[in-house]
């Protein structure tokens, strides 16, 4: 056995023994995980030990079988939408300019998309203040009402339990 192959294995080994220990929280079971776990090793997509970051089935090809490649776009699909992009001038120039900015006049003219009128965002934004769905201040990027969760629970009950007219006046449950 060559150093390398030792080496897949003793990092297979690894992850294999360290896998209930750096297990996810997420919703899928023991044995999901190590379904995938098997099917990562029997096609070698483990990510082997070196610097490169390769994965075992890139260093070694000839031993793990082939992966089918997704179908692409066909060639016509392609062209088209080359097509399409020179004729707009949607063909970025040197590294960051497309040639519709750099000459507008030459091209067609982009049609805005339409957007949120200003009353729209504003009551968006009143909600998402209300319910607390607004990222808070730190590191963590955790919203208000993850942070403190009584607080706004409270405030979405409330909300839930009233309902308003068409007056304008407000109805309690």
């Amino acid at each position: 056995m060559n150093r390398s192959t030792s080496f897949s294995l003793v990092a297979i080994a690894a992850a294999l023994i360290a896998g209930p220990a750096l297990a996810d929280t997420s919703a899928k079971t023991r044995d999901q995980v190590q379904a995938e776990l098997a099917q990562a090793v029997r096609t070698g997509n483990i990510v082997a030990i070196g610097e490169d970051n390769m994965t075992l089935n890139q260093q070694f090809p000839g031993l793990y079988p082939q992966q089918t490649a997704d179908a692409g776009k066909s060639r016509e699909q392609v062209l088209a939408e080359l097509s399409t992009a020179v004729r707009n001038g949607d063909v970025i120039q040197g590294t960051s300019n497309k040639f519709n900015q750099m000459f507008p006049d030459l091209y067609p003219k982009q049609v805005a998309k339409a957007g949120k009128t200003r009353e729209q965002v504003l009551a968006e934004l009143t909600d998402a203040v209300r319910t607390g769905d607004i990222v808070a201040a730190g590191e963590d990027r955790m919203t208000l009402n993850e942070q403190f969760p009584g607080l706004y629970a409270q405030q979405v009950a409330a909300h839930t339990n009233t309902a308003a007219r068409k007056d304008g006046a407000v109805n309690f449950n």
